[in-house]
């Protein structure tokens, strides 16, 4: 409850520092909703009390610092532990072995780029998609790269949705209108996952 009740204060307090604790905390292994901290900031940019360029930048930011979490975690704790189980004889009775395990890291290291860009799009998958980075030991400069720029293009569309919005509807109704955008924009990013995934198995399977 207290750490609700935090949460809660900092969306009451909304600035640039609280942005980026709030996104780093739903980028890590604490989720919840982005649609509930860059929309309302982007409404006070368009009222004239923060900077909506801003607004975008330390909310990617926070995003960053949240997926870092998860990436050490796995690459430190999670790594470890995957290779230990295929090792062991209840990891071959389920048909893991460490060969499987390092295919399954290639597959990430030929696929990861992509597949990092468009998980930070596709909702309950955008908190995850740093796990399997980590365990794949994916380069960190090119997991920054491509968390920014999926963070970074999430969050402008959050920003514009709260930005327009601000002309159109009262502070009140601000969150219904943005579950009612962000639930369809959430399908066709969801549909975009399925789609770009569809396409890695198909150039998977075709390979020798």
């Amino acid at each position: 409850m207290e750490s609700l009740a935090f949460i809660q204060w900092c969306l009451d307090h909304l600035n640039y520092w609280t942005i980026t604790l709030l996104m780093a905390i739903e980028s890590s292994f604490i989720p919840f909703p982005s649609e509930i901290v860059v929309p309302p900031a982007a409404y006070k940019a368009a009222a004239g009390e923060l900077n909506i360029y801003l607004v975008v930048l330390f909310a990617t930011l926070g995003a960053n610092i949240g997926a870092l979490v998860n990436y050490y975690l796995a690459m430190w704790i999670g790594r470890p532990l995957i290779y230990k189980f295929a090792s062991s004889r209840i990891g071959h009775m389920c048909l893991i072995d460490e060969a499987s395990v390092m295919k399954a890291e290639k597959f990430f290291d030929d696929n990861g780029r992509i597949s990092t860009f468009v998980g930070r799009l596709v909702p309950a998958v955008r908190q995850l998609i740093s796990i399997p980075a980590g365990l794949a030991r994916m380069k960190l400069s090119t997991f920054l790269l491509y968390t920014t720029l999926g963070a970074g293009l999430w969050n402008i569309i959050l920003a514009v949705i709260g930005y327009y919005l601000e002309s159109v509807v009262p502070q009140d109704q601000l969150m219904s209108k943005v579950a009612e955008y962000s639930k369809e924009l959430s399908w066709g990013f969801i549909a975009l996952g399925i789609l770009v995934l569809g396409v890695l198995i198909y150039k998977g399977v075709k390979k020798p």
